[in-house]
């Protein structure tokens, strides 16, 4: 059964954004085309005509996570930086994997995987300092970048480890010195 071109592109759009979430939860290789296809509420059959590869998925997961960010940053950093530093180092935000940070989640499978998926997220993260950038305190276009690539490291990195330890102290207190050490962290 053909179906048409809107409900061949609403799949499209359907398969990339639970490909965003399930890449982020579990790794480029932490799940296959089947369960991906599977909670797009499609078949496997259907994924070529969609992507050339798995890679390709990858790549365009990754970009769609990090315009996702890009979104959330924008709307939390009018709210003020210190807002945002403050909800990006929360409990809910280390918590929901699937639907954080993309640059935490993805970075090492970015690291591992093909050259598309390395320009998509070093695209992503150019987009995310330029989000920074333009909130940091005055000064010179090369300061305020070189700050904003350090909060962004910073940050990124704590919520990292954060994760990945499994004391609730430590993770907290990670965030924390995080928190104290940036600019608009309040410490």
């Amino acid at each position: 059964m053909k179906v048409s071109r809107a409900q061949a592109e609403e799949n499209r759009e359907r398969i990339l954004d639970n490909a965003a979430q399930l890449f982020r939860e579990r790794g480029f290789d932490g799940i296959g085309l089947n369960d991906l296809m599977q909670a797009a509420g499609l078949t496997r059959g259907g994924f070529y005509g969609h992507f050339t590869s798995k890679d390709d998925l990858a790549a365009q997961a990754t970009r769609r996570a990090l315009e996702a960010n890009r979104e959330q940053w924008k709307k939390q950093t009018d709210r003020g930086l210190a807002a945002w530093v403050k909800a990006y180092l929360s409990d809910a935000h280390r918590d929901r994997i699937g639907a954080g940070c993309g640059l935490v989640a993805l970075a090492g499978d970015a690291a591992r995987g093909g050259p598309a998926v390395r320009e998509v997220f070093a695209d992503g993260v150019e987009s995310l300092v330029a989000t920074l950038q333009a909130q940091m305190p005055a000064g010179d276009a090369a300061g305020r970048r070189e700050e904003a690539l350090a909060m962004l490291s910073t940050l990124v990195g704590a919520l990292l480890l954060s994760r990945a330890v499994g004391d609730t102290g430590l993770s907290r207190e990670l965030r924390d010195a995080a928190r104290k050490s940036v600019p608009a962290g309040g410490g």
